[in-house]
């Protein structure tokens, strides 16, 4: 039976092959048309995945995402072997690759679909693979590159124009965005994310497929993907500290600064203050050139006489600030509780400074331990404080609704019945002597 194009193709990006089965089983009753063992995966479990997804689904496309680079006639005679039918092939690899590849598919019986990423000609390239005799193109948005914020519509309408071969497009789509990537020109719609991290995959693929066929939006469980200021805000005020740190692999987090008010949150960039000894001029002086949404972070120099206090964070809230972060003491702590802002500092004292005027504003400082640069995104809530450079905003905001959309797909599982050691096959994965 011939493909029926658009069609939807979903990616199994994991570590375990259990759950990657379970997902294709779902994401095939929501109408899942192609199903692709991702390169994680395939490193992860090896051959034996395809073997598997095969036997699970046996009149199913099965895509075998191997993004070879060398060796195509050889790599491609194993994953048909095993089972796959389409093979994916590395654009800016060799000619001499792709055309053994070409061959090794007519051989034993499976496609080739190019995958164009980091190709920098991409209509051009497109010519000469599609006079190699490759069955499929694919414009792909890495996962790295998603998190800058970087889409490929306007590649893909121009490429579409250029090719008569179907073209197979991956990054970041959900329901609400794929109308738009049809009406570009994909045939095939390969999704991963919006279907594999989603607590109901049945639903997520069945919205996805309406989206596909109607034209029309379907509201995503998936978060959106950011790339300017504002979104950075949006991004982090829907994720934790504690994601943020994921993102960041363990780094950026201040020590020892703790929240006054608890089920409070701050997010923004930073401006930064230093001051000494308890003089409090040049933090009441950020607040008035601090703008609305930024966060105050203060190097107090002091631990035992305070800068701040409640008639400077009734300051704040008045001028809108998102909050306050202070390496020194904090005194009036009952009425910083009755106004509910988010003030974070280190240790408290009831001995107030002077106004003397000694200090600055807008430099580096050290703050909990980490560093911070004026413009650095702050985010603190009651797990912590997390600084991000400013040149990675984007970036990290956006890795940090990923992890956070991981960890609902995993919460999910154990609501079902898993322990968290099942869910990750930790035995499987444990560090071996």
């Amino acid at each position: 039976m011939a493909d029926e194009y658009p069609l939807l193709q979903v990616a199994l990006d994991l570590m375990q092959g259990n759950r990657a089965i379970q997902m294709a089983k779902e994401a095939t009753d929501g109408g899942a048309a192609w199903i692709e063992a991702g390169t994680p995966l395939i490193k992860s479990e090896g051959m034996d995945i395809i073997r598997k997804l095969r036997s699970e689904f046996h009149g199913s496309t099965i895509v075998a995402d191997m993004k070879t680079m060398d060796t195509g006639g050889f790599e491609t005679e194993i994953v048909a072997r095993a089972g796959a039918t389409v093979v994916t092939i590395m654009g800016v690899t060799d000619d001499g690759t792709i055309m053994e590849a070409v061959r090794s598919g007519k051989k034993y019986g499976c496609r080739i679909m190019i995958d164009m990423m980091s190709v920098e000609d991409k209509v051009g390239r497109a010519r000469e693979l599609e006079a190699m005799g490759v069955d499929l193109l694919c414009l792909h948005v890495s996962i790295d590159d998603q998190m800058m914020g970087i889409t490929f519509t306007k590649e893909l309408e121009e490429l579409s124009n250029e090719t008569r071969l179907p073209i197979a497009v991956a990054g970041g789509i959900t329901s609400e965005t794929v109308p738009e990537v049809v009406r570009a020109g994909a045939s095939i719609i390969i999704i991963g994310g919006a279907i594999t991290k989603s607590p109901d995959v049945k639903k997520a693929t069945e919205n996805i497929i309406k989206a596909m066929r109607t034209g029309e939006k379907v509201a995503s469980e998936k978060y959106r993907r950011y790339n300017d200021q504002e979104g950075i805000r949006k991004a982090l005020m829907m994720v934790s500290a504690p994601n943020v740190a994921d993102a960041m692999h363990r780094k950026g987090a201040m020590i020892g600064i703790h929240s006054i008010n608890t089920g409070v949150k701050c997010v923004g960039p930073a401006f930064t203050c230093r001051t000494i000894d308890g003089d409090w001029a040049k933090t009441v002086e950020a607040i008035e050139k601090a703008s609305p949404g930024d966060v105050i972070v203060i190097d107090a120099g002091s631990r035992h006489i305070s800068p701040w206090g409640e008639l400077a964070t009734w300051s704040c809230k008045m001028r809108k600030i998102s909050g306050v972060i202070l390496d020194g003491a904090a005194r009036d702590i009952d009425d910083i509780r009755k106004i509910g802002f988010p003030v974070f500092s280190r240790t408290l004292a009831p001995n107030a400074g002077e106004p003397k005027g000694l200090g600055e504003l807008q430099v580096g400082i050290e703050c909990g331990g980490i560093g911070v640069c004026p413009g650095d995104w702050i985010i603190a809530d009651d797990s912590g404080i997390m600084v991000i450079p400013r040149n990675r905003a984007v970036e990290i905001a956006n890795r940090a609704l990923d992890v956070k959309e991981r960890e609902s797909r995993i919460r999910e599982e154990i609501m079902r019945g898993s322990t968290l050691s099942e869910v990750l096959e930790l035995e499987k994965w444990e560090k071996k002597q």
